[in-house]
């Protein structure tokens, strides 16, 4: 099991389904289905308010990414999706990605929260006041 990022040419999840008909579907489902809920969109890393074009969705799991007859299709559960600013999603790759332990010795889901934990530590603003 591994959660390294390969180089793009050798993946096809990041040079055509993030660029596919159905992972745009997919994604404006997802923030449709928040917009219902009634769910406020914060950024997993850094919990700041976000509208939906300046936020990505980062992948907790790959199963509902599949591929049937050369075609991709976006069978993600919600709750596989999460809502992050660029900046911190490439934050939180690149400490999975820098971990031996989360990149190739962790699930994808228990990497992510592990990570995000560390990077939401980081990016708290510092509380109380020097002197």
């Amino acid at each position: 099991m591994s959660n390294r990022r390969k180089a793009p040419l050798a993946n096809l999840y990041r040079t055509e389904y993030l660029r596919s008909r159905a992972w745009f579907a997919r994604r404006h489902r997802w923030f449709a289905r928040q917009r219902t809920l009634g769910i406020p969109l914060l950024c997993a890393g850094c919990g700041q308010p976000a509208t939906v074009a300046e936020l990505e969705l980062h992948h907790l799991d790959y199963r509902g990414v599949i591929t049937r007859g050369g075609v991709f299709k976006a069978l993600e559960a919600d709750d596989d999706l999460t809502p992050m600013h660029p900046y911190c999603h490439e934050l939180l790759h690149r400490l999975i990605d820098r971990d031996a332990v989360l990149a190739q010795n962790r699930s994808r889901r228990t990497a992510t929260d592990e990570a995000l934990r560390r990077l939401r530590r980081k990016l708290q603003p510092a509380t109380g006041s020097r002197s």
